[in-house]
């Protein structure tokens, strides 16, 4: 603990020791301390220490009884080994992508809290694969790594810088001025910015919650993020026609891109992460639908027909889809278990919460024809690889590509309409607001927060234009 209450007296001589006779005697919040000293030029020196950081208000450890700045000094640790305890603290309760994340920023941040002119300094990018693959994920401490890596390590502790660096303006000035450039050198994103500092924002503070540091360093400097646009961009969102026309090329393209061709539609029709409608499941769906030729009801339309009627021209109704868990693509480096995805609860939700949302018959038969073409995985998933394993990003992606190549025309291939599968939820949730459904409803079943929702989505609400420009126009008339 700290302590402002000190009081030293006069040096003494004691003449029953020889080695040390000179003694200073100090109290800290009434703690009192004493060292003796050969000299008595040494003992008045150390009180003269003593008595000047009294002066210039330092605090004292009531521990050591010694000034506090220089007890920290003696007990500061690198960035380096604070980073790897800062890690494993934080490891168990991050998700896999959050893990790869954070491990990518620290990895930044420690290469620049090294002294740069220590000899024998490793190129960049070995340190970086070391920091990366090794030092900062707890689940490879076990491992023994390569002759490199592990010189490139033992370099990294030498030449890693204490915590207490941090304290002067001109540290964090340069460690967050050297996030905004990325490793060829080219200024970084907005986003990446942002995000980078906000990790090392937090590892800071887990330094001053040990005591490494007073207070947050990177509050007293005058150093703004780029600002990140957030905002969904207009020319993103695609309208129906050209979403169905998407949708009708992937099936035109084969069966290898038709077995996704549901995939994208509950990105649109349902409003799904791409990691949601991965792992959607027959047992969460509701496939309800009418019977042309017989007019009989059919709650689900993927039920073998019990009479005569083969159903074979069916009207689709309104269905529905529960989503209840997701498992992104972090790798094997990042999880508990070594899979590439991890099984999770829906995102910004309590692991066991579910999000139903109704869907159009426009997907119903989508998720009909997929089902009844391609069956389903052995635990009920309805999209899969080719081999049966999770529905990989790279293998949708590489579709969508196509089938926008095909379905666009050449300048809105080069435009930013619909690039990501992604844009199709944002597509939905357009489409949606300039419905007329209720904000809260719209965010419901995007699993988004209603100020999130307006945020995000206000550039793309059609607010009348036509009619607005009239009304400005008359009152300038």
């Amino acid at each position: 603990m700290k302590s402002f209450e000190f009081q030293v007296w006069e040096i003494t001589k004691r003449v029953d020791r020889k080695a040390k006779p000179w003694r200073v005697r100090w109290a800290v919040a009434g703690k009192r301390f004493e060292d003796t000293f050969r000299t008595k030029a040494l003992a008045n020196s150390f009180r003269s220490g003593l008595v000047k950081a009294a002066n210039d208000g330092q605090p004292f450890d009531t521990e050591s009884g010694r000034p506090w700045a220089e007890t920290r000094a003696q007990q500061a640790v690198t960035w380096y080994v604070h980073v790897r305890e800062y890690m494993k603290g934080k490891w168990p309760r991050l998700a896999a992508k959050s893990r790869r994340g954070t491990v990518e920023a620290l990895t930044h941040v420690t290469l620049l809290m090294t002294a740069g002119t220590r000899r024998g300094r490793p190129a960049d990018a070995v340190l970086r694969e070391a920091l990366y693959v090794y030092a900062l994920n707890p689940r490879r401490w076990s491992e023994e790594p390569s002759g490199t890596h592990a010189a490139a390590l033992s370099w990294l502790e030498r030449a890693s810088l204490p915590v207490t660096e941090l304290d002067t303006v001109a540290s964090v000035r340069r460690v967050l001025d050297g996030l905004c450039t990325r490793i060829d050198g080219k200024p970084a994103a907005a986003s990446t910015i942002r995000r980078k500092r906000a990790i090392f924002y937090n590892a800071v503070g887990y330094a001053v919650e040990l005591g490494r540091l007073d207070g947050n360093p990177i509050d007293r400097i005058q150093w703004t993020a780029p600002e990140v646009a957030s905002g969904v961009d207009r020319r993103v969102v695609a309208n129906p026609t050209q979403v169905a026309a998407l949708l009708d090329a992937l099936q035109s393209l084969g069966k290898r891109a038709d077995r996704v061709t549901a995939f994208f539609g509950c990105l649109y029709y349902a409003g799904t992460r791409p990691s949601e409608a991965a792992d959607l499941r027959r047992p969460d769906c509701v496939l309800p639908g009418r019977c042309v030729d017989c007019d009989t009801e059919l709650p689900d339309v993927t039920a073998a027909p019990a009479g005569q009627c083969l159903h074979e021209k069916i009207e689709y109704g309104w269905g529905r889809i529960t989503l209840a868990e997701t498992a992104p693509r972090s790798g094997t480096a990042w999880t508990d278990d070594g899979q590439a995805h991890e099984r999770r609860g829906l995102k910004h939700r309590a692991r066991k919460d579910t999000r139903p949302v109704p869907i159009p018959p426009q997907l119903v038969a989508l998720l009909h024809k997929h089902i009844k073409n391609y069956d389903t995985a052995p635990d009920g998933r309805l999209f899969r690889g080719l081999h049966g394993g999770p529905l990989s990003e790279s293998v949708y992606d590489r579709w969508w590509k196509l089938a926008r190549e095909q379905a666009l025309t050449p300048a809105q291939v080069a435009s930013p309409l619909v690039r990501r599968p992604y844009d199709l939820r944002h597509a939905a949730a357009s489409l949606w607001l300039n419905a007329g459904v209720p904000a809260t409803e719209v965010a419901r079943r995007l699993g988004h927060s209603v100020a999130v929702l307006l945020r995000v989505y206000a550039n793309c609400i059609d607010g009348g234009d036509e009619g607005l420009n009239d009304r400005i126009g008359g009152a300038l008339g």
